[in-house]
């Protein structure tokens, strides 16, 4: 028997924002996948509380490293593609065994989704499906209460991990934009949009559609940011 690895996209964090066929999926599912860090419950996984079936078995991906090593370290490279290696082996026994898994990501799949990394493994090797879902991005703009874009309107999506320097020069040039990855960047960002003169129209939201969002001007912000956070700058453009 052949199975298949199916990879459901939670949305943005809300479980009321699931598509419909995530979250028949979740329900139904005898196998659930998901990253997290090694200690923590995972964010895929929270999501997801109380809806698992009876006897669903979980497995728990757990990253080698996250932020312990720095990105340019040929070791992080090392360590993450031998991790997607092994699970990418498992995925496929699993199903090779007639196994349906499903694999959770928050988010969009194919949308800065860790799991892209094993899709590539995995094609050709197994019968994979990908569920998209509503990007985190747009669960942010939306709780600002603005749109995002108008008329002809250009939006920008960056990360907070670019250099200074291109993060600062892509800000002055689009209309609007969403800057992903803040953690620890958020100084460098707060500098970036002040060389771009649009630190006063960006906004900062974090954990988006979950419990505990939070939705302020990101010039009056004072703490730490969390992995869980976007900047978002509205698009100003032709309305009718």
């Amino acid at each position: 028997m052949t199975g298949r690895v199916i990879c459901a996209g939670l949305g943005p964090g809300d479980p009321d924002l699931m598509s419909v066929r995530t979250d028949r999926l979740v329900r139904g599912a005898r196998h659930v996948a998901y990253f997290r860090k090694k200690g923590r419950a995972g964010q895929a996984r929270t999501i997801v509380e109380g809806m698992l079936a009876p006897g669903a078995v979980e497995h728990a991906m757990e990253y080698p490293v996250t932020t312990e090593i720095a990105v340019e370290d040929p070791e992080y490279n090392r360590l993450l593609a031998a991790f997607y290696d092994d699970w990418a082996d498992r995925l496929c026994a699993l199903a090779g065994g007639g196994a349906e898994v499903v694999v959770l990501c928050e988010g969009d799949p194919f949308f800065y989704g860790s799991f892209m990394h094993l899709h590539e493994r995995l094609k050709g090797r197994c019968p994979v499906e990908i569920v998209p879902g509503i990007t985190g991005m747009s669960g942010c703009w939306t709780a600002t209460g603005r749109p995002i874009t108008w008329g002809d309107d250009v939006l920008t999506v960056l990360m907070a991990t670019m250099d200074e320097d291109a993060l600062a020069r892509a800000l002055a040039r689009t209309d609007a934009a969403v800057v992903m990855k803040i953690g620890r960047n958020l100084p460098k960002l707060r500098r970036a949009l002040e060389m771009a003169g649009r630190l006063e129209d960006a906004w900062l939201v974090e954990r988006g559609t979950m419990p505990g969002q939070t939705v302020q001007r990101l010039a009056d912000f004072t703490g730490p940011a969390p992995y869980f956070s976007i900047a978002i700058l509205h698009g100003e453009g032709r309305r009718p």
